[in-house]
């Protein structure tokens, strides 16, 4: 236990002294964290001594997803939002339908012993974007703001719309549904977790804002306490919706939209922390996943498997949002740009970590299909992101340049 702590915590000081350079270089903080789990893991030095299941792994990556949805949605600028609305709209309303329909179609065709529902669950767990992954794009100031804003914003939101429709699929093919599978069961079902996560998200939501609010009117809020109240607060939405019967997801998606319209001026001082803490989190999520996931799933990967994760992060992903794009007056390269920046992460190993102990038929397929996409993912992206987000906002100021000099 102490040596994997030890081995833990000093890999993190040396990688937080560098962090920056790296950050900077087509190398990604998930690739060296998921490279340094796989190294350090059962299938390769074998230092890790603490067993980590199934059950811990859930854990541990639902904590950090229900803190990351919390904090993504409370950072939501709504006045950019309103602004440029339509692009995060189209991306979300319709690029992401489409993203589950064109992985479903494909999926029949590739993935072999999955029924329809195990296919429609693969379609939409590797559906939703990661923001984490994209960090080098979406804080790259030479993009052009309305893409660097639909990404975030799509990112930051498709995580929740995902959450129902896999629990509708979740309950028809577990059964929960009825013994006839009956739609309208599945959905009751699921709108019961819906209900209960939307209004623990916005009492609770409500009620501690209402008395952060007063407390620092009464400044009793001290600096070192006010890092607190958002992680207590998201990590509580959740708990308190799983415990009623309820979704997390949907607790602390709704609650930190709620939160960044309530805290108002306050926001960013009470996000700081928190998202600090998520971050650190996931990252800790990223060297289990190549110690105790990764290591593990490489030999089960088929040629299918490869085939429908490639296909996964490119025509699945890339053909929706520029469908979905055409008539903007984004330029080509922008609508490739944002359909390729599309990371899978977080959210699909909490999905496919809900998939697996859910019991569903055939699910190692399904895992092996998304640790597969992911970690073609970690690194496609991670090294793409700096080399074209450069590139791309370079010729997208050049052109901007012309544009103005042919006005003048």
């Amino acid at each position: 236990m102490y040596q994997t702590l030890a081995i833990l915590a000093l890999f993190v000081l040396v990688y937080s002294s560098v962090a920056g350079r790296i950050e900077r270089s087509w190398i990604s903080g998930p690739i060296v964290f998921t490279l340094f789990g796989l190294i350090i893991g059962p299938v390769g030095l074998d230092l890790l001594s603490f067993e980590t299941d199934r059950e811990t792994i859930k854990t541990l990556a639902e904590l950090t997803l229900a803190l990351v949805l919390f904090t993504d949605a409370a950072g939501a600028d709504m006045g950019v939002l309103k602004k440029a609305k339509a692009l995060p709209i189209r991306l979300l309303l319709i690029g992401l339908p489409l993203t589950i329909l064109l992985g479903f179609g494909v999926g029949m065709l590739l993935v072999e012993k999955l029924s329809l529902l195990g296919v429609a669950l693969v379609a939409t767990l590797l559906a939703p974007t990661d923001a984490a992954l994209g960090k080098a794009v979406v804080t790259n100031e030479a993009v052009p703001d309305p893409v660097r804003q639909g990404l975030n914003v799509e990112s930051g939101l498709n995580d929740g719309i995902c959450v129902p429709i896999l629990f509708v699929f979740l309950a028809l093919a577990t059964g929960k549904a009825g013994e006839e599978g009956s739609w309208n069961l599945a959905i009751m079902l699921v709108a019961e977790e819906i209900g209960i996560g939307l209004a623990v998200g916005l009492v609770l939501t409500t009620t501690a804002s209402l008395l952060l609010k007063f407390a620092k009117g009464q400044q009793w809020l001290t600096h070192t306490w006010i890092q607190i109240p958002v992680v207590a607060l998201a990590l509580g939405c959740f708990g308190v919706a799983q415990w009623l019967g309820g979704s997390g997801f949907i607790a602390a998606f709704s609650g930190g939209l709620l939160f960044g319209i309530l805290a108002k001026q306050a926001r960013d001082e009470f996000l700081r922390a928190a998202e600090g803490t998520g971050d650190t989190l996931a990252l800790i999520t990223w060297v289990i996943f190549g110690a105790a996931v990764l290591g593990r799933a490489v030999g089960h990967f088929s040629g299918l498997i490869w085939l429908y994760a490639i296909l996964s992060l490119t025509l699945i992903r890339m053909l929706p949002v520029f469908l979905c794009l055409t008539g903007m007056g984004i330029s080509t390269e922008g609508k490739l740009f944002m359909g390729w920046f599309g990371p899978r992460g977080l959210a699909s190993i909490v999905f496919a970590v809900i998939v697996v102990n859910a019991n569903v038929p055939n699910s190692s397929v399904i895992a092996a299909t998304a640790v597969c996409t992911i970690m073609l993912s970690i690194v496609a992206h991670g090294i793409s992101a700096n080399p074209w987000a450069r590139g791309f906002g370079e010729r997208f100021a050049k052109k901007q340049g012309r544009s103005h000099t042919g006005d003048e």
